[in-house]
């Protein structure tokens, strides 16, 4: 198998970032290990690491959602161009998840960069069977990455 040929262009929104400077190097190391492991060929993919601000923005202008959340994908629509889509993560709201679920802040980003690409290349969770798959790919990217199964403390709970 070939490794994908992936481009990923980060930029650094919010001055929040600058207190976990392997953020940049964590989000490609995560968009590579999903691409390779959807077989994505290649292409490029934005990154935008902002804040709850600009990303609570997005949700209600584009998903009619008033609230931050952790991450949003934005699917290039004409796949036959090189650009993949953009990937928004919230510095906030992922260092809140990480303490309240006790993930480390990078693992847990990687997490999001990961179920971000997957989105870009066309995985969704709209009903349970979708998301039960797409969760196992995560996990098998993760894994890769030797970075636990993110949904076994939500699993342990229920």
């Amino acid at each position: 198998m070939q490794d994908a040929d992936i481009v990923v262009d980060i930029l650094i929104k919010s001055p929040l970032w600058e207190k976990q400077p392997e953020a940049e190097r964590t989000v490609r190391a995560a968009v590579d290990a999903a691409a390779n492991f959807v077989e994505a060929d290649e292409g490029e993919v934005s990154v935008v690491l902002t804040d709850d601000v600009s990303i609570r923005a997005l949700n209600r202008d584009y998903r009619k959602i008033d609230k931050p959340t952790n991450v949003l994908s934005f699917p290039a629509g004409d796949k036959s161009g090189q650009m993949l889509g953009d990937i928004v993560v919230a510095y906030e709201t992922l260092a809140r998840e990480s303490a309240e679920e006790g993930k480390n802040f990078l693992h847990h980003l990687t997490h999001l960069a990961v179920h971000g690409f997957l989105h870009l290349m066309g995985y969704d969770h709209q009903n349970e069977s979708e998301a039960e798959a797409m969760e196992q790919m995560e996990i098998a990217v993760l894994a890769r990455l030797d970075i636990a199964n993110p949904y076994q403390a939500r699993d342990m709970r229920d």
